[in-house]
């Protein structure tokens, strides 16, 4: 069963395609791939992104405060079924450690809820207590899904210490039309082509030979945000709001 609740430190950092070259041989000495990425290749991850009309949350975030929130709807994989699991979470940041719960539904069951529907409530496979809280903070701001971002990913695992995990995402794709996990995976580019998102994860401190890559290698911290970029990047171009943002249907 994946984990459904769980706290930790995540910092990020940007690569470029020669960072990532001289990491590699270091992932593959010191950990172990995702088992969805055990052949070299990655998964797809997808996203609905949930904000107020006003883009509340997003601008909130911008600021950098001590305590932010998002909510979002995340499939890994490309979802071709409505009976596909997909994982409801909300993701809280308070002074600089993220604190994230969700629980899984079927794609159908997720937008019914996002619709404010009925869903079974005799599903083992959902925990309700957490879909309560979302609940609660989709009434509380009146939240509506904002944007989708899909990205390639390669996740890692360290062989000796269990809470450290690495991600890194490349060929990220965002668009505020289309907000469907279902619909095909296109949209406008975030990263120049050969530059990684790298998100170190770890409960404690990150190990030795991953600070000595830091070091060497002279790369630096970045407060990078997928949905925080995409906005910046969305005002800045002039764009108006869609359609599908003032009215969804699933």
């Amino acid at each position: 069963m994946a984990v459904e609740v769980f706290n930790r430190v995540e910092q990020k950092y940007l690569l470029s395609q020669e960072d990532f070259d001289v990491l590699l041989p270091l992932l593959n000495q010191h950990m172990n791939p995702d088992a969805y990425n055990a052949d070299g290749k990655g998964y797809l991850i997808s996203n609905l992104y949930f904000d107020t009309s006003s883009d509340e949350l997003i601008i909130k975030s911008l600021e950098k405060p001590a305590y932010k929130e998002k909510l979002r709807l995340r499939s890994y994989g490309q979802v071709k079924d409505f009976s596909e699991t997909v994982y409801l979470e909300i993701k809280k940041k308070f002074d600089g450690v993220v604190y994230k719960r969700r629980t899984q539904l079927t794609l159908r069951q997720a937008y019914d809820f996002i619709q404010g529907r009925d869903i079974p409530r005799d599903d083992e496979k959902i925990n309700y207590q957490v879909l309560e809280e979302i609940k609660n903070m989709m009434l509380r701001y009146e939240l509506k899904p904002k944007v989708f971002i899909a990205y390639e990913r390669l996740a890692f695992f360290s062989k000796t210490d269990s809470d450290f995990r690495l991600t890194l995402d490349k060929n990220i794709l965002t668009r505020r039309n289309d907000l469907k996990l279902e619909s095909e995976i296109y949209g406008e580019k975030l990263l120049k082509d050969g530059e990684w998102i790298m998100e170190a994860k770890a409960f404690k401190s990150f190990p030795l030979w991953f600070a000595h890559f830091l070091t060497k290698r002279k790369i630096y911290r970045t407060s990078f945000s997928k949905y925080g970029n995409e906005f910046t990047k969305y005002k800045t171009s002039g764009s108006v709001k869609t359609d599908m943002e003032k009215n969804y249907e699933f």
